[in-house]
C-alpha cells in the first residue's frame, strides 16, 4: 500500500545574490510522521522551510502539501499548515489567551470555538496562571509555548516547526514532546528543524540531513543512522569536526605572565616603586 505523502518537494532551488542557499532539495515526507530537518548553521533548514510554507518563492522546482501546490494556490495550501511564528513576529501587547483567540479567529474559526480551543492549549502548555498575562512579559520558554499554540490552534493537517525547544524547560520540553507525539498518532504530521540531535531522534520518525543547500541522506532515523549513532552519523556526512587544541594559557594551568616592571596599582596609575628617588614625591 502506498503511504500518503504530507509534503513533496521536487528540485528547490534558492539563491541569493551569488550564494545558492537551497540547491536542488528532493524530498518526501510521508503524512503521519514526525520529521526532523538537521544540519548546521546556515544548511538551508529555514531557506527550505520557508519555500514549503508560501512565505519565500523559489527560483526553481515545486513544494507540494497533499498534492497541492504551494505557488499555485498559496491560500489553499497554507490553510493545511500550522507554522510557528517567531517572537518577534507575534503581536506581544496581547495577552495569552487574546493572542490565541486572535489567532483563531484569523484563521476563520468563531470566537466561542477559538476561546475553548485556547483554554484547553493553556492548559496544555501550562499557561493558564498566565493567560491575563501580555505576551511581552513572558519568559523566553513562555514565548516558545505561546507561539507553538497559535500553530496549534486552528487544528492543521502539517505543523512546521523551527526550533520548538530552544529556551524551553526539561519539563515544558517533555510536556510538547507528548503534545506532539499525540498528534502524530491522530494522523497529524510534525515537520522539525533542528540542529540538536538528540532531540531528533528522540521524537523523530524520520530524518533528512541538509548541508550547503543539499539533502545529504533521508528516511527513517534508522535507515540515516545506518547502524551508527545518529549524531556520529550527522558527523560523517557533514564533516567539519575536528580535534580539540586546547591552550596551555586556558583554565590556570599555564605559566603566569610576567608583570611589568612598570607595574600599576589598582587605581590604574604607575607605582612608584622602581621611580628613581630624585622624581619621587618629597614628603
Amino acid at each position: 500500500m502506498q503511504e500518503t505523502l504530507a509534503v513533496a518537494l521536487q528540485g528547490l532551488v534558492k539563491r541569493f545574490g551569488t550564494k545558492v542557499a537551497v540547491n536542488n532539495v528532493h524530498l518526501e515526507i510521508p503524512q503521519g510522521t514526525c520529521y526532523g530537518l538537521v544540519g548546521p548553521n546556515g544548511a538551508g533548514k529555514t531557506t527550505t522551510l520557508s519555500m514549503l510554507t508560501g512565505m519565500l518563492r523559489p527560483d526553481m522546482g515545486n513544494a507540494y502539501v497533499f498534492g497541492q501546490d504551494v505557488w499555485s494556490d498559496t491560500a489553499a495550501a497554507k490553510r493545511q499548515l500550522g507554522i510557528m511564528p517567531e517572537a518577534d513576529q507575534l503581536f506581544n501587547r496581547l495577552t495569552g489567551l487574546q493572542l490565541l483567540v486572535y489567532s483563531g479567529m484569523l484563521r476563520g474559526m468563531k470566537r466561542d470555538v477559538a476561546t475553548e480551543r485556547a483554554h484547553d492549549l493553556l492548559q496544555a502548555f501550562d499557561l493558564q496562571g498566565d493567560a491575563s498575562k501580555l505576551v511581552v512579559d513572558y519568559s523566553a520558554g513562555m514565548t516558545k509555548k505561546i507561539a507553538l499554540a497559535t500553530a496549534m490552534i486552528h487544528a492543521p493537517k502539517i505543523l512546521v516547526l523551527d526550533e520548538p525547544f530552544e529556551s524551553v524547560d526539561p519539563v515544558s520540553s517533555a510536556n510538547i514532546r507528548d503534545i506532539l507525539q499525540t498528534y502524530v498518532r491522530a494522523g497529524g504530521t510534525v515537520i522539525v528543524s533542528s540542529h540538536v540531535m538528540g532531540l531528533v531522534e528522540k521524537i523523530c520518525t524520520h530524518v533528512a540531513v541538509i548541508a550547503h543547500g543539499q539533502v545529504l541522506a533521508s528516511g527513517t532515523v534508522a535507515q540515516v543512522a545506518d547502524g551508527m549513532d545518529l549524531e556520529e552519523r550527522f558527523f560523517s556526512l557533514v564533516g567539519g569536526r575536528h580535534e580539540s587544541q586546547g591552550f596551555a594559557w586556558l583554565g590556570g594551568v599555564g605559566e603566569q605572565p610576567v608583570q611589568d616592571e612598570a607595574a600599576q596599582d589598582e587605581s590604574g596609575f604607575e607605582s612608584t616603586q622602581n621611580v628613581p628617588a630624585q622624581n619621587a614625591v618629597q614628603q
